[in-house]
């Protein structure tokens, strides 16, 4: 009963602090920073894919090659520090969505999942930027797709690793269908303030969500794809990060217009986190 009491005591704890943060009246306006951050990010691995599809230059990338495309802008240190405090502000809000439970998700086996999956995105996203603010300092960072392999490897290093490895894989291309069903319900209305929204604005959110939602669903069922062929050959070299995973599209037949479709998916989802920065509901109880 006493370690029960204690965990309650500190779960207790843990949601006051909670509540105490996501009360701060900046915590809203850096968690929309968050979201516009997050859209460029998307945007700008999409256009360079884009590019490379219709060979226009470019080149297929992950995150950290669009983080270090913003860096070589003319004054990239500032507006890639601007996006790294606009990361953290995603991280944050992630966080608050998970403790304070802002999507109603409840305590059941289901719900702590969907929370889980908030920590989740903000450890992603927390990795993120981290390596905004290494190349804002000059320190550099991990390439993503090195660091997917070294973690993989080290997963299969493991005993049961091969099969540890092809349920994350699987997992991986679950939560890629996951978003082709969010795509065709379009139930990521609901997150807006369709209320604010003109019908022009509604028809072009929902557009752009569809497209977008669609798009990273081909790209995580991809990159869990690389992880199964991974953990069925015990070779960490086959897993591919978001740009291995890219490359992997062009490569196949009609590769440049099955790349080019997926990009433009991507500038769409970037777009779409943008009307998410504008008419996003966040309300914290």
């Amino acid at each position: 009963m006493r370690g029960r009491d204690s965990v309650e005591r500190a779960s207790n704890q843990a949601g006051r602090a909670a509540r105490q943060v996501a009360s701060q009246p900046w915590v809203e306006p850096l968690a929309r920073f968050g979201y516009t951050a997050k859209g460029i990010v998307y945007g700008l691995v999409g256009i360079l894919a884009a590019q490379a599809a219709f060979g226009s230059g470019g080149k297929t990338t992950d995150s950290r090659g669009a983080l270090q495309t913003i860096l070589d802008q003319p004054f990239g240190q500032f507006l890639l520090g601007l996006v790294a405090i606009g990361l953290l502000g995603y991280v944050l809000w992630s966080l608050v969505q998970a403790t304070m439970d802002t999507e109603n998700h409840g305590t059941d086996a289901k719900g702590i999942a969907q929370r889980l999956g908030y920590v989740g995105t903000a450890i992603v996203y927390a990795g993120l930027a981290l390596t905004a603010a290494r190349l804002v300092l000059g320190s550099g960072g991990s390439g993503g797709g090195s660091a997917s392999q070294d973690w993989t490897a080290r997963l299969l290093a493991q005993p049961f690793g091969q099969w540890l490895v092809g349920t994350i894989g699987a997992a991986i291309i679950g939560f890629g269908f996951y978003h082709f069903y969010k795509a065709y319900t379009a139930k990521f209305r609901r997150k807006l303030k369709l209320n604010e929204m003109s019908e022009n604005e509604k028809t072009w959110a929902t557009r752009m969500g569809r497209f977008g939602l669609a798009a990273r669903g081909v790209v995580f069922a991809v990159i869990g794809f690389f992880l199964i062929q991974a953990a069925r050959s015990s070779n960490a070299s086959e897993v591919r990060g978001l740009g291995g995973a890219l490359a992997a599209l062009a490569s196949q037949p009609y590769g440049p217009w099955l790349l080019g479709l997926v990009a433009l998916g991507l500038v769409a989802y970037g777009i779409y986190n943008f009307v998410l920065a504008r008419y996003r509901q966040m309300v914290i109880q």
